[in-house]
C-alpha cells in the first residue's frame, strides 16, 4: 500500500511516499521550504501560495525518485504545524496571509479579556480558566493561542473579518484545498480550547465561544483525523501530479501523531521530540492539566486517547542559529572550506553531523557555560513573550565549541525541566523515545540520557515520525484496523542510550543554575524586550 503524506512544519514541508506492508518503509521524499515573515509588532505569518507551490514541487519529485506510479497512490493526509490561523472565504480562498503559531500580535486582546476579574489565577481570571478547565482541561492563558488571533484580526482588519466564512488551522486548509472541502479536524478544534472534550459532549462549546465572543458562523463541521474526508479534487490532483479519487484523510496537527509514529501508544509511554521547536509528551487514556506549568493533554488521533504536552518553542531552532551566527566561517563547518581529507567528508553527511562531532570535543558541562533556549519566548512550565536566550559564565578561555555544546544542552536542561513538570501529574516513562531532527545525533541523545538521567531509545527515520503516524493513520483507514496495535506492530527501536554515571555531578550543578538563570533574569527580560512599557 503506498500512502503520500506532507509534514509540514514551520519553514519547510517534507512530502513523503511510504509502503506500508509488514513493514513501514520510506520509499521517497522531498523537501521544499516556504517564508516565515516576522513582523515587529510580533507578527509571524505566511503564504498559502508559496506552501501550496511546495506541496506541488515536493509531490511531483516523489515520483522522479522511484519506481512508484501516482496512480497506485492508495491515500493520502497531512501533519502540520498547530495552533496557525487561516481565515477564508466560502471557497476556501485565504483572505489574508495565515497567522503562525509564533504570531504573538494578540497580546492585548488576551491581556484585556483575561487579564480581567477580581481573582487571579497566573495572570488569569479565575472565572474564565474554571470555565474552560470544566469543558476541556485547558484554556487560553497564552497571548500566541488562536483565539487572540482571531481577536486580533477582528479588532485590526474588519474588512478580512467581515469578509471571513471559516476560520480553519493550516491543516484544515490544505485539507479544504485537496477536497475543496471546508471542515476542522477535532484536534486542531481542541487546540482553540473553544472545543467541549466531554464523553458525549465532543464539539464546539457554545459557551465558551460565547465567553470569547467568538461568531459560531466562523466554526467549521468537525470531523475526526482518522476520519475519510473526500477525494482529491480533479483541480489538486493536476496541480499535485497525482490522480483525481485519491481518498484523502483528516490528518490534523504534527501533536497528533508524532507519538505513534514513534511507538508510543501504550498509556504512560514518553516521548521528546526536537524539530524546529521541541516537546516532551506522555501518551494517556485520560486527560488532566497543569495549568501553573502550561501543560494540558491535547487530543489523539484515536478519540478517548490524550498526549499531555509540554512544549519548547524553539529547540532545533536554537542549533540552526548556532549555525547561521555562530559556526559558518569560524570552525570551519562547510567541508568544502575546512581543507578535511575525502575520509572526514565521506563520514559527515550534514552540517550538523560535522557540528556534532566538534560538540563532542568539549567535555560535559560545555567548560561552565549555560544557554537558555528561549529565543522566541518561552510558554512551558513558564510564560514570558519578554524571555530570550542568553550565555552565562563566559570567560576569557572560553571558545565556540563550548558555546555550541552549551546550545545543545541548554535544549536538553529545558526538556528535562518539562519532563519533571510532567512527571508531578504523571507517571512518565523509562525508557524515552527521542524522535525528530534531534534524534540523528548520537551526541545529542547520549547528552539527553545523560542530563535525564533516563535510558533514550531512538527508531528508523526519526525526522520523519509524524509523517510516519500519519500514514499509520491512512492505512489503518484503509485496512479497518485499530492504528495504536498497528503502531505497535511496525515502529520498533533501533538504538538505546543508556545514561552515564559520570557525568551526573557536572549536569546536576548546572540544571541547578539553568533553572535560576529565569527567574533572577525575568525583571531584566522585560525591561529590554516589553515594548508596552517603553
Amino acid at each position: 500500500m503506498y500512502v503520500v503524506v506532507y509534514d509540514f512544519g514551520t519553514s519547510s514541508v517534507k512530502t513523503c511516499l511510504f509502503d506500508i506492508d509488514s513493514e513501514i518503509r520510506l520509499v521517497a521524499s522531498s523537501t521544499a521550504d516556504y517564508g516565515l515573515y516576522i513582523t515587529a509588532d510580533g507578527g509571524a505569518e505566511q503564504d498559502t501560495e508559496e506552501w501550496w507551490a511546495a506541496l506541488c514541487s515536493t509531490t511531483r519529485n516523489l515520483f522522479q525518485k522511484s519506481d512508484v506510479k501516482p496512480e497506485e497512490v492508495e491515500g493520502m493526509a497531512a501533519c502540520t504545524q498547530f495552533q496557525g490561523s487561516v481565515f477564508v472565504d466560502e471557497n476556501g480562498n485565504a483572505l489574508r496571509r495565515p497567522m503562525n503559531y509564533l504570531d504573538q500580535r494578540g497580546i492585548k486582546e488576551y491581556q484585556e479579556c483575561m487579564g480581567s476579574g477580581i481573582i487571579k489565577v497566573s495572570g488569569c481570571s479565575l472565572y474564565k480558566l474554571v470555565r474552560n478547565l470544566i469543558v476541556n482541561y485547558a484554556g487560553s492563558t497564552s497571548a500566541k493561542d488562536p483565539v487572540w488571533k482571531y481577536k486580533w484580526v477582528e479588532h485590526n482588519e474588519p474588512e478580512v473579518f467581515q469578509k471571513a466564512y471559516k476560520w480553519l488551522d493550516i491543516c484544515d486548509y490544505l485539507v479544504s484545498r485537496f477536497t475543496s472541502r471546508i471542515v476542522r479536524t477535532a484536534d486542531s478544534a481542541f487546540a482553540t480550547f473553544l472545543y467541549d472534550t466531554r464523553k458525549g459532549k465532543e464539539g464546539w462549546n457554545k459557551g465558551l465561544l460565547k465567553m470569547y465572543k467568538v461568531n459560531p458562523r466562523h466554526m467549521p463541521d468537525l470531523i475526526d483525523s482518522t476520519d475519510l474526508v473526500g477525494e482529491l479534487t480533479e483541480q489538486a490532483a493536476n496541480d499535485l501530479g497525482l490522480v483525481k479519487g485519491i481518498p484523502v484523510f483528516g490528518g490534523g496537527g504534527d501533536t497528533t501523531f508524532v507519538n505513534i509514529g514513534a511507538g508510543c501508544t501504550r498509556p504512560g509511554d514518553t516521548h521528546i521530540y526536537v524539530g524546529t521547536s521541541g516537546w516532551v509528551s506522555t501518551y494517556l487514556d485520560y486527560q488532566t492539566v497543569d495549568i501553573n506549568a502550561m501543560i494540558t493533554g491535547v487530543l489523539s488521533a484515536k478519540r478517548g486517547y490524550f498526549n499531555y504536552y509540554a512544549e519548547l518553542e524553539t529547540a532545533g531552532k536554537c542549533f540552526e542559529w548556532v549555525v547561521k551566527h555562530l559556526a559558518l566561517d569560524e570552525i570551519g563547518v562547510y567541508l568544502s572550506q575546512a581543507k578535511v581529507t575525502d575520509d572526514i567528508e565521506s563520514k559527515f553527511t550534514s552540517l550538523y553531523d560535522y557540528l556534532s562531532s566538534e560538540v563532542s570535543k568539549v567535555p560535559p558541562g560545555a567548560n561552565g557555560v549555560i544557554f537558555t533556549p528561549w529565543l522566541h519566548g518561552n510558554r512551558c512550565p513558564f510564560e514570558d513573550s519578554n524571555a530570550a536566550g542568553m550565555f552565562f559564565n563566559i570567560k576569557l578561555e572560553t571558545g565556540k565549541r563550548d558555546m555550541i555544546r552549551a546550545v545543545l544542552e541548554g535544549i536538553c536542561y529545558h526538556l528535562r525541566w518539562l519532563l519533571e513538570c510532567q512527571a508531578k501529574k504523571v507517571k512518565t516513562s523509562d525508557p524515552l523515545r527521542f524522535v525528530g531532527g534531534g534524534a540523528l545525533s548520537p551526541v545529542t541523545c547520549q547528552m539527553l540520557a545523560d542530563i535525564t538521567g533516563r535510558t533514550i531509545e531512538t527508531v528508523n527515520n526519526s525526522q520523519e515520525v509524524g509523517a510516519i503516524g500519519t500514514a499509520l493513520v491512512v492505512a489503518a483507514g484503509i485496512k479497518g484496523v485499530d492504528v495504536l496495535e498497528l503502531s505497535r506492530q511496525l515502529v520498533k527501536a533501533n538504538h538505546a542510550y543508556i545514561p552515564n554515571p559520570e557525568n551526573k555531578a557536572i549536569y546536576e550543578r548546572n540544571y541547578k543554575v539553568f533553572k535560576r538563570l529565569y527567574k533572577s533574569n525575568a525583571a531584566n527580560y522585560k525591561a529590554l524586550n516589553d515594548e508596552t512599557d517603553n
